[in-house]
C-alpha cells in the first residue's frame, strides 16, 4: 500500500498518479515489435500499400497494462473496384488475415485471427501477453482503400465501407502533443483512467477528440482535466462529438446514453472543483481525499490516512462555525414566556444567499 503525505499538492499527486499508470518501456518495446511484424506481413501481401498507425501507442497515451495495438494498411486500388456501392472489403480482410497467420507463425505460434462478425477490424489474439501476468495481447488491423473522390479513406463497416481519416487523426494528435508540450497525452491518459474506473461511458477516441479542442496548450494536470471536463459537458450536452477530421458521416457515439454520460461528467467536474477549493482554503488532506475518490483506484491514487481526513474535516467545520459566528453575531437571548424562554437564537440575515 502506498503511503500518502498529507501535504502533497493536488498537482504533485496527479503527476505521480499519471506516472503509475503510464505504460512501461518494456511493454512498449514488445508491442512495437509485434506491430512491426504485422506491418511487414501486410506489406508483403499488398504490394505498393502503405501502413498507418493509430491508437494509444501512436498517440502517446497508452496505459498499463498494455493489452493491444492498432494499425492499418491502405491497399492500392488503381481500378477503383472497392468502395461504397462497389466491391466490399471481405476478400481484402481475408487476404490480410491469411498473411498475418503465415507471416507471424514462426515467431508467435498459432495466432487466433478473427475476421467473421467483426464490424471494422481484423482482431489478432497473440495468446501471449507482452509481460508476465498481463492479459492476452491483441491487435486491431484495419484494411482500407483510398477515397478517390475526397479526403481520407474508406474503412470496413461489416460488408460495406465508411469514410474516415485515421491518418489525419494521428497527425492532429501529434500536433496537439507538440503544441501543448505533451500535456495533451498526459491529460488524456488520466481521463482515460477515470473512464476505465467508471464503466467506460466514453470510448478512447471520444476522449481524445474532445481533448483536441480543450487541451491544445501547455497546462497543469488539474487545469487540463478541468478544461477537458468543462468542454466535454458543454459539447455532449449539445450533441455527440463530431469527427475532428470532418470526414466521417456520423459523430462519435457515447458508450452509454448521452444524458447519463453528461451527469457523470458534471459530477466529476464538481469533484475537481471541490478538491481545488479545499486545497485553496488550506485543507490539503481533504482535497487529496476528494481527488482520490474521483479516480476510485487505490493503486493509482490512494486515499490519504482517514484519521487525518477526519481531523482536518473537524478543523474545517470548526473554522466555518467560527466564521459564521463572526459574520452574524453572537447568539441573542430570547425573552418572554413559554417554551422559547431562555433559548439561544442565532441572528439571521434573510438576504443571505
Amino acid at each position: 500500500m502506498l503511503t500518502v503525505v498529507a501535504t502533497q499538492t493536488l498537482e504533485y499527486s496527479l503527476n505521480a498518479a499519471r506516472v503509475r499508470i503510464q505504460v512501461s518501456a518494456e511493454e512498449l518495446e514488445e508491442a512495437r515489435q509485434r506491430r512491426n511484424a504485422i506491418a511487414v506481413a501486410l506489406g508483403a501481401e499488398f504490394a505498393g500499400s502503405r501502413i498507418y498507425v493509430n491508437g494509444s501507442i501512436a498517440h502517446g497515451d497508452a496505459l498499463t497494462p498494455l493489452t493491444d495495438v492498432d494499425l492499418g494498411v491502405v491497399v492500392p486500388d488503381p481500378d477503383n473496384k472497392y468502395g461504397p456501392g462497389l466491391k466490399g472489403p471481405d476478400d481484402l480482410k481475408q487476404r490480410a488475415a491469411n498473411a498475418i497467420r503465415s507471416g507471424l507463425k514462426d515467431k508467435y505460434g498459432d495466432l487466433a485471427v478473427e475476421v467473421e462478425g467483426r464490424k471494422r477490424s481484423i482482431l489478432i489474439r497473440f495468446r501471449d501477453p507482452v509481460a508476465k501476468g498481463l492479459p492476452d495481447f491483441t491487435a486491431d488491423v484495419i484494411v482500407a482503400v483510398d477515397n478517390p473522390d475526397s479526403l481520407g479513406l474508406y474503412i470496413p463497416r461489416h460488408d460495406t465501407w465508411d469514410r474516415s481519416h485515421p491518418e489525419l487523426h494521428t497527425e492532429l494528435i501529434r500536433d496537439a502533443n507538440e503544441s501543448s508540450g505533451i500535456a495533451y497525452a498526459r491529460v488524456v491518459r488520466l481521463v482515460k483512467h477515470w473512464n476505465r474506473t467508471h464503466d467506460k461511458p466514453l470510448c478512447s477516441w471520444n476522449i481524445k477528440a474532445l481533448a483536441l479542442t480543450s487541451v491544445a496548450e501547455p497546462t497543469t494536470m488539474i487545469a487540463g482535466i478541468r478544461a477537458w471536463l468543462e468542454h466535454a459537458v458543454d459539447q455532449l450536452s449539445k450533441g455527440e462529438t463530431p469527427d475532428p477530421a470532418r470526414v466521417a458521416l456520423h459523430p462519435i457515439r457515447t458508450n452509454k446514453p448521452r444524458t447519463e454520460v453528461v451527469r457523470s461528467l458534471r459530477k466529476a467536474l464538481e469533484s475537481i472543483d471541490l478538491a481545488v477549493s479545499l486545497e485553496r482554503d488550506g485543507y490539503p488532506t481533504l482535497a487529496l481525499d476528494e481527488l482520490a475518490k474521483l479516480f476510485k483506484d487505490e493503486e493509482m491514487l490512494p486515499r490519504p490516512n482517514q484519521r487525518l481526513v477526519l481531523e482536518e474535516e473537524a478543523r474545517r467545520v470548526a473554522a466555518n462555525k467560527a466564521e459564521d459566528s463572526k459574520a452574524y453575531g453572537a447568539p441573542a437571548l430570547v425573552t418572554g414566556t413559554g417554551a422559547a424562554t431562555n433559548r439561544s437564537r442565532i441572528n439571521v440575515r434573510s438576504w443571505r444567499p
